[in-house]
């Protein structure tokens, strides 16, 4: 195949290699994506970009304790802090930071050890995460942290998933950092 020029030999050979990537893992970045989601040619857009804090109350990583009580059968959203910064709205990107744990405390995924100093980016509404993302995430305002107790139903449901076995209900602690424009 003959390219008109070398910019657009090496964009065609840039998104070849991005397919080629593409595998069936359902993780990116470290963050458990929706059953069956996973990076496609329509994904590739610039993301915006943010960093951990090196200081204030979202410097840190979270921890999450053992739920306590009965475990609820619907999404319950808590405001740990209550950001000031813009607010989330469905269809556009924004960055976090999370830390995921089983009801018994016990962490599966966090991207605080999987890309220390770096956010994670998605796009709300997308379908790339699991639903409880995409309804807790919702609302929250640049600069909180909130925990959210997502039920199997709008987590893996009754699909294990690496260190999720199936059914499991999921608590999830998210610091917005950054929103910015849909894809």
């Amino acid at each position: 195949m003959k390219f008109k020029s070398a910019s657009t030999a090496l964009a065609a050979a840039a998104v070849a290699l991005g397919l080629a990537a593409c595998g069936s893992s359902n993780k990116a970045g470290g963050v458990l994506l929706a059953p069956g989601a996973g990076p496609t040619a329509t994904t590739i857009v610039p993301a915006i970009t943010a960093a951990t804090p090196k200081t204030g109350p979202l410097s840190k990583e979270p921890t999450i304790a053992p739920l306590a009580g009965a475990v609820p059968t619907k999404l319950v959203e808590k405001n740990l802090i209550t950001g000031t910064g813009a607010t989330a709205a469905s269809g556009e990107q924004v960055a976090v930071n999370y830390v995921g744990a089983l009801t018994n405390g016990k962490v599966f995924d966090a991207s605080w050890k999987d890309t220390p100093g770096k956010a994670f980016v998605f796009t709300i509404g997308a379908g790339t995460v699991i639903p409880g993302w995409e309804d807790g995430v919702v609302g929250m305002k640049v600069g909180g942290r909130r925990e959210l107790i997502i039920p199997p139903s709008l987590g893996y449901g009754d699909t294990a998933e690496g260190k999720i076995p199936k059914d499991s209900t999921l608590i999830f602690i998210i610091d917005l950092l950054k929103v910015g424009p849909g894809t």
